[in-house]
């Protein structure tokens, strides 16, 4: 067996997260022959794209709090395994009934993330965190664009193999196929923490009424709500842009706006471990980069990010509207580097501000982040809207409350206290277990 080290789990983690990514958004670049074969609208299409986020912030927040209990590597290669054989049956679906079930199923891939900060939490100390899971979560989401970018270059329009004539039933079953044999490789060399103690420490503090406490907390609300409009909005434009540029500026060929859509995966990905490194430089160096909020230096970088996406949401509505696609995938871009920061951000304040249950915390921001892939691409394909341009504007506006309420908990005399206190009482705080760090 390979001895584990830190860098070879967070190795195994990011792989592991980055192929969940391929796998969970692999429909995105071919909804154009998968509308046309049954006969889907626009806006069934955007029903489809939230559809692939409706069970995640359950499976997540479950997710997580196994993880603590039970070790990643169990639970992470449970998820493939399971994910990998229902894309391979979705390959073989005559019925769009059976097709959009099986393929709900397969989209609970999503749910490894939590899985993986979780384990890469339990190896990394503190002063590395938001660098250690900023490059697990950025390289891991890139794994959207290498789906955009590879599979239909791959399964092209003309293919015609050994079990399928269409490329997006042959492109289901090949990912399906890998995802199980990731899964043996993931149980088989994966170790859940770097010593027994830490292992135990975790596994003793997983109880529900720990879980209810913590999941409560001002902290981890407000850090839920932000992943809302940061990692939220990632999901919803990964299933949904290939067909906006698509649509909205008349683009048929499906290979040049999946490439489109996927500059704006590689930004929300690849730049990811910024946003983790920044929080950790500004924490290390104690530096207040705002003039309010002072002394929180992990939140201010984060409220920075966070008010960042709202202007670039903005942004993307006025380029769509000139009618220049490439100006509009700049547009996208940017958003996509403002999730990035905003992602790195919170995740690095996640472990350090709950170092003995990570997994649990990950997954209730991890799972109710989701909620935002949810109703997102509602908004972008509303019938309602005049133009398929506007629904990013709109979304921007509805993140506004969001923006205030981390304003206010963010504030010095709250933030110190926002693992205390939370919006639901505890009759006692639960006893922290001392980590081994």
């Amino acid at each position: 067996m390979i001895p584990m080290t830190k860098w070879r789990t967070l190795v195994l983690a990011t792989i592991g997260f980055n192929f969940s990514f391929l796998i969970w958004f692999s429909f995105a670049p071919f909804t154009g022959p998968m509308a046309e074969e049954f006969g889907l609208s626009v806006t069934e299409i955007g029903i489809l794209a939230s559809a692939a986020i409706w069970l995640a912030p359950f499976g997540r927040i479950l997710t997580g709090w196994l993880s603590d209990r039970w070790g990643a590597p169990t639970v992470f290669a449970i998820v493939l395994a399971y994910v990998g054989v229902f894309s391979i049956a979705s390959a073989f679906a005559r019925s769009y009934a059976v097709f959009f079930v099986e393929r709900l199923i397969v989209a609970t891939a999503g749910i490894t993330f939590v899985i993986g900060i979780q384990h890469v939490s339990e190896w990394f100390d503190e002063e590395e965190l938001g660098t250690a899971e900023g490059i697990y979560a950025g390289v891991g989401n890139a794994g959207a664009a290498g789906g955009a970018l590879i599979l239909p270059r791959v399964f092209t329009d003309g293919w015609s193999g050994p079990l399928f004539e269409s490329n997006w039933r042959a492109a289901f079953f090949y990912t399906g196929i890998v995802s199980i044999l990731l899964a043996i490789v993931y149980y088989t060399v994966g170790e859940a923490a770097k010593t027994e103690q830490r292992r135990r420490a975790t596994a003793e503090s997983a109880t529900l009424r720990q879980w209810l406490h913590t999941a409560t907390r001002y902290g981890t609300v407000v850090l839920a709500l932000a992943y809302v409009m940061s990692f939220g909005l990632e999901l919803s434009m990964n299933g949904w842009l290939a067909t906006y540029y698509r649509e909205g500026f008349n683009t048929d060929n499906l290979v040049l706006a999946s490439t489109f859509a996927a500059t704006f995966s590689v930004a929300a990905g690849l730049l990811r471990p910024i946003g983790g490194y920044v929080s950790d430089l500004l924490a290390r160096r104690e530096t207040n980069i705002l003039p309010i909020f002072t002394g929180r230096y992990r939140e201010q970088w984060t409220f920075v990010s966070l008010c960042f996406i709202v202007v670039a949401m903005v942004g993307m509505t006025l380029a769509g509207l000139t009618g220049q696609v490439l100006l509009a995938v700049a547009a996208g871009f940017v958003v996509g580097m403002g999730c990035a920061f905003a992602e790195g951000a919170i995740f690095a304040q996640v472990p350090a501000m709950f170092p003995d249950s990570s997994g649990s915390v990950a997954g209730v921001v991890g799972g109710v982040g989701t909620v935002g892939g949810i109703v997102y691409p509602l908004v972008y394909a509303a019938p309602v809207m005049p133009t398929l341009h506007t629904g990013y504007a709109v979304v921007a506006a509805t993140m506004l409350p969001i923006v205030a309420l981390c304003a206010w908990v963010f504030q010095p005399h709250v933030a110190a206290r926002a693992t205390d206190d939370g919006f639901v009482a505890a009759s006692e705080k639960p006893p922290r277990t001392p980590s081994d760090d």
